[in-house]
Order: structure tokens, then sequence, then C-alpha cells
């Protein structure tokens, strides 16, 4: 479903099949390659069944985001004047630079997901990194040569005249005057505004889905249910295993015994209790069935006495919930530290985006917890709540999202430093800067959200809550911050943008290259 909706948001922006085509093309066949490298991956490291669409997700996004950049400045320049190669290098010294940049912020954030103590989150985060580098890669070599092999041809499928502008909104530039006219403003009205969103993010609780939370009108689930009314807690019990040399010894199984005695006793766990002995009588595994439906709090204190009454490993269903919760609120600091810290070398531009990217991401996590965890819009998006948010989702839903909106943030940063570097003056390019770039974030913007509302509208819970806050953000990122907040921060710190201490002054200075030879 993605590929014809991405292809019909980018026809309407490019106004012309060819050039329409090019994007989806290049991001399709970066995501195809993507997972046939994955698969290669898999032989060396752990493989989850979630990376191959994480990859399509990723991969349809920040491939379609690169291309776009790449080819609406190559037309930029070509209605600007500049024929053939000429357009394709000045494409390839500004958007190409944007991409290279962005590109690399994003590796570096979805490499967080390393750090999350779960094989889960690593194979995600692989193949994460894997779509993003093969989309950069297609953007900066494949990109430049098929434009420069196209020409003229770029526009064959006109569906309008083309007129021959330099890419500025009108719409954009009523937006930003309110935020350049009154900037401090601007910034603590918006600031308050997504602060406000992010507050419930505050009271998140996160679990894993059980068949509880699954379509209730599934035969499975039905069946399901049936069995967990008749034999409470057997549908899912807890898995105590025991490991000796002989676990038949007297020893070992007055052990089990106790430990059965013990738990009835307790009050939280019930009949039938069940044993099954490995053929080489060294392991021993004891199903016991936990009070609760396998997720709630019941449930949960079950578990602890559980595991208060032997030594043994306990695993299962609930287990596998608490241990996931615990491994990911004791590694969460890892990976935001890390995302945060290497995100980028500079001063005032990079802790500004940071704390842009937080503010959206933070109202993105409160819109999730009004939703699915209090329970609003149950009917109008299809859904029954379970009073949590799935546990895997906020953590990826920071190294995406932060990812993700840094392709806008140095996309539009980018094209603000050409400009002041050029000689005009901060709030003249931010201004300039952003309504040239508006045209090509909004449908970069209108791509991602198509294309995450696609995963609202699954019946599967955790899905669900995906697409949502994916979507929320990303249309957050692309009006609330870049429109409002973005050029009215900037207007408030005038020079002190680009300020660098001197110890820094050896970096590399970025500029755009003069190309009049080519």
């Amino acid at each position: 479903m993605s590929l014809p909706i991405t292809f019909l948001i980018l026809l309407l922006a490019f106004g012309a099949f060819v050039a329409a085509g090019v994007p989806v093309l290049l991001a399709f066949s970066a995501v195809l390659a993507s997972v046939g490298v994955s698969n290669l991956v898999s032989h060396v490291a752990h493989a989850s069944g979630a990376t191959s669409s994480v990859i399509l997700l990723i991969g349809m996004a920040v491939g379609v985001d690169y291309s776009l950049f790449y080819v609406k400045r190559e037309r930029e320049e070509r209605a600007a004047g500049r024929e053939g190669r000429e357009a394709v290098h000045r494409a390839a010294a500004t958007s190409g630079q944007a991409v290279l940049v962005s590109g690399a912020t994003v590796l570096v954030a979805m490499a967080g997901l390393l750090f999350a103590g779960s094989g889960v989150f690593t194979s995600i985060g692989i193949g994460a990194m894997i779509v993003v580098f093969v989309s950069m890669i297609g953007s900066l070599t494949v990109l430049p040569a098929l434009l420069s092999k196209l020409g003229d041809r770029l526009e064959w499928g006109r569906l309008r005249r083309r007129k021959r502008t330099r890419g500025d909104s009108r719409v954009w530039a009523a937006l930003l005057k309110p935020s350049l006219r009154h900037p401090a403003i601007a910034a603590v009205l918006s600031t308050a505004f997504l602060v406000a969103l992010a507050l419930p993010a505050f009271g998140m609780h996160t679990k894993l889905l059980s068949p509880n939370d699954l379509p209730r009108g599934l035969k499975i689930v039905q069946t399901y249910h049936a069995v967990q009314k008749a034999f409470p807690g057997s549908s899912s019990p807890a898995t105590v295993v025991f490991s000796a040399a002989d676990v038949t010894a007297p020893r070992v199984q007055r052990e089990i015994a106790t430990l059965k005695m013990r738990a009835l006793a307790s009050g939280v766990m019930k009949k039938p209790i069940r044993t099954s002995i490995n053929p080489a009588h060294t392991v021993e595994k004891v199903d016991i069935p936990l009070v609760g439906n396998a997720n709630d709090a019941a449930s949960m204190h079950a578990l602890s006495v559980l595991r208060g009454l032997t030594a043994a490993p306990v695993t299962g269903e609930t287990a596998g919930d608490a241990d996931f919760n615990t491994t990911n609120r004791t590694h969460a600091p890892l990976v935001f530290a890390f995302v945060l810290g290497l995100a980028f070398r500079s001063i005032v531009i990079p802790i500004k985006a940071i704390a842009l990217n937080l503010l959206s991401v933070g109202a993105a996590y409160g819109v999730l917890v009004w939703i699915f965890q209090d329970g609003h819009l149950q009917s109008l998006l299809g859904f029954h709540s379970n009073g949590a948010i799935v546990t895997w989702l906020p953590l990826f839903l920071f190294t995406v999202l932060f990812g993700l909106s840094m392709d806008y943030h140095v996309f539009i940063l980018s094209r603000i430093k050409e400009l002041v570097d050029g000689g005009m003056r901060t709030e003249e390019a931010v201004e300039k800067g952003i309504r040239t770039t508006a045209g090509t974030v909004t449908s970069a913007a209108l791509v991602m959200v198509a294309v995450f509302a696609i995963f609202a509208t699954l019946s599967v819970l955790d899905m669900k809550q995906m697409g949502v806050g994916l979507a929320v953000a990303v249309l957050l990122d692309a009006t609330i911050v870049r429109a409002v907040l973005l050029p009215a921060s900037m207007k408030l710190l005038g020079r002190w943008n680009w300020y660098l201490p001197r110890s820094l002054h050896w970096l590399p200075r970025m500029q755009v290259p003069t190309v009049e030879a080519a």
C-alpha cells in the first residue's frame, strides 16, 4: 500500500510521472537491496522477524526523503538557468552534502538500538542502519548519474505546465511572518504547546502484548479465552527450569515436590501443574499456572512470589514481559546518552536541534499515552485499550524519530547556512531558507505521515501504536517545530547560531564549490 500512496503524493509535488517515479524507484530498490544484505548478516548476528518490516518502514521514509531533496534542488537549479551537468553538480554540492550529513546522523541514531540489551533491538538496529546506508549511497551515486542521464526527460509525463520559479512558498511565507515578527512569543507558545502534549508521557506504563490484546473477533482468540476461563493461567503458565546431572534423583524430585506444594499454598498459583523431562534426564521443566491474565498486576505479583520460592530460572510469557521491561528501563539511559552525545560535533545548532527533536518525540509519547493508555479515540481508530504502551515502542520511537527528524533539520539548516555564507543576514536567510525548502519538507512529511498512517490502520495493537506515534511526531515536527519554533529560535539567537569556539576552528568548513567549469 505504501508504494502507490507515495507515488501519488510525489506526483502532486512534482507534477510529472518520471520525476515522481525516480524517488520511489530508488527507495524501493534500496529496501530490496537492504533485505538481501540483512539476510546475509543474519548468518552472523541474531535476526528478528520484525526487521524486514522496519527496513521497509525506514527505507521508504529516508529513501524518498534523500531522493526528494536531491531531485527538488536539481529542478530548482534548472529553473534558475543552469543546465545539464551544472545543475546536477550544484545539487550534489548542496542537497548531496545535506544527504551525507543527515545520513550519518541517522546512522548514529539507529546505532543506539545496539545498546538496548536485547537481541530483537540489535537486529532492528542493524537492519535500520543497513537500509539508511544503502539509501544514502544510492542517493549520492546512482541518483546523480540517473539525473544526468535523464536530463530534460525528468519532466516527461507532466500533468501541468511548469512554472519557472525558485521554489518559494507563499503559504509558508505567510506562516513565517508571525514567528519572525514576534519570535519570543512564538517560541514560548509553541514550546508550551509541545510540553502540554508531552505531559501524559510521565505516566506511561509499558507491557508486551498478549492474546488478550489481539482482535476479539479472531476465532483463535475466542478459543484462547475459552481455555483461559476453564483453566485459568494454563494457557500461559510460568515455567520453572531445573537442571542437574540427573533430575530424576531423589534430591531434585524432593525440591520440585516442595515447590509445587508451596506454590499452591501461596494462593496466587493454581492447578494443573505439569512437568516434563528431556530424554537425557538433565532438564525438567515445571509449568505452574499463575492467577491473572499473564500480563496484569496479579500475574506480575504471582511471578514475584514464585521467584521468591525457588532459585531455579523462571521463564514464560509473564516472566518475559517483566524481564523485557526491566531490560528496557536499565538500558534506556545508555541508548539516550549514545544518540544525544554523538549526534553532532558543533555547539549551538546541534544543541538546539537535540532540544527541538526531544520536544517532538516527547509530544508523540504524550499523544500515544493519551490515546492508547488512557483509551481515547478507541472507536475512531478501531482498538480496545489495554491500559499500556507496548514495551518495545518508546525506545524504538526515540531512535527512529530522532533520526528521521534530522532529515528536515539538516536540509533546512544547510540551505540557511548556504545563504548566510553567501552574505545574507541570518534573519533574511532563515525566512528565505525555510520558504525555499518548505515545499520539499511538506512533500517529504506527507509521504512519511501517509506511510506511517497505513500502519495505524492495522488491527494488531502494537503496529497501530507505532503508526500513530510516528505519524503524529512527523506531523508535529514538520509543522510546529520547523515552521514556528525553529525560525523563532534562530531569529532570537541571531549570529550566535553560528558560534564556534576557537578550539574547534580546525573543523572543515563545508562550502558550495563553483561549478562553472562543468
